[in-house]
């Protein structure tokens, strides 16, 4: 079954230094552009990983063994810094989709925005998270939801570009199995795959059932951010200047200015 788009969605997939949103860095990025009219448009970048002076990041053996991308690969490509405006382009204004987007690839790729100095909006945008979806109806890996849902082997995985062309054919093979708890519309999809109310894109400020902001971890999980910050006046400045995603400083800030 075919989306039913009321305006574009990216589907887009990640391969990076490794798994901390607050430290790595991408070394490439594949997506695949859905319009409602039916035509798509995709394209995979490879990316050096750099930091905010442009010094190169090494990519740990660890990482390209199994993302199959080494620092050789990348050295001649462009940072993240370079496509930048690019990107920004391609996901303004359009709902965006992956596997365990979520949790990893939305929050890395706002995290490497703000790296260099754009705050992309994302208020208004739907999230799909193909993963959650999977897990909520059968609880497999990637590989295994494509066996299941497409009845095919997937080969390359790892590959970006394999992968975010699995999630995209995975999400149409759900929505034809499961007609009867799924709406073809990127709202209640976003709704359905959404396990948490988040504030910021790591997860560690969310909304409490009454809609206002928490803190999700360390030792004042479940309480007010601004009854904390009112209380323990230092937590702030401690939070700041942590290792903490840019993003969730960001959010922070805001917060403290609303009081």
């Amino acid at each position: 079954m075919k989306l039913n788009l009321t305006r574009p969605i990216v589907f887009f997939d990640l391969e990076t230094t490794g798994v901390d949103v607050a430290k790595d860095h991408i070394v490439e990025l594949c997506y695949i552009k859905l319009y409602p009219d039916g035509s798509e448009e995709s394209k995979t970048m490879r990316i050096k990983p750099a930091d905010s002076l442009g010094n190169t990041i090494h990519i740990p053996e660890y990482t390209s063994n199994i993302h199959g991308i080494y620092d050789d690969d990348v050295k001649d490509c462009p940072t993240f810094k370079d496509v930048a405006e690019e990107l920004k382009t391609v996901f303004s204004e359009c709902d965006i989709a992956g596997y365990n987007s979520n949790y990893f690839d939305v929050p890395l790729l706002v995290e490497e925005f703000l790296r260099v100095g754009i705050n992309i909006d994302l208020s208004n945008i739907k999230f799909v998270d193909v993963c959650v979806i999977f897990k909520k109806m059968e609880q497999r890996t990637l590989s295994a939801a494509y066996k299941f849902y497409c009845k095919k082997d997937l080969e390359n995985a790892h590959s970006a570009l394999a992968d975010t062309r699995a999630t995209l054919e995975v999400l149409e093979a759900q929505l034809s199995m499961y007609s009867e708890n799924l709406k073809n519309d990127i709202t209640s999809l976003s709704e359905f795959s959404t396990n948490n109310q988040n504030i910021d894109f790591a997860g560690r400020i969310i909304k409490n059932a009454e809609g206002k902001p928490v803190f999700n971890f360390g030792k004042y999980k479940g309480q007010l951010v601004t009854d904390v910050l009112r209380r323990d006046t230092g937590y702030y400045n401690w939070m700041l200047q942590g290792d903490f995603p840019l993003n969730t400083k960001q959010v922070l800030k805001k917060i403290k200015l609303s009081m």
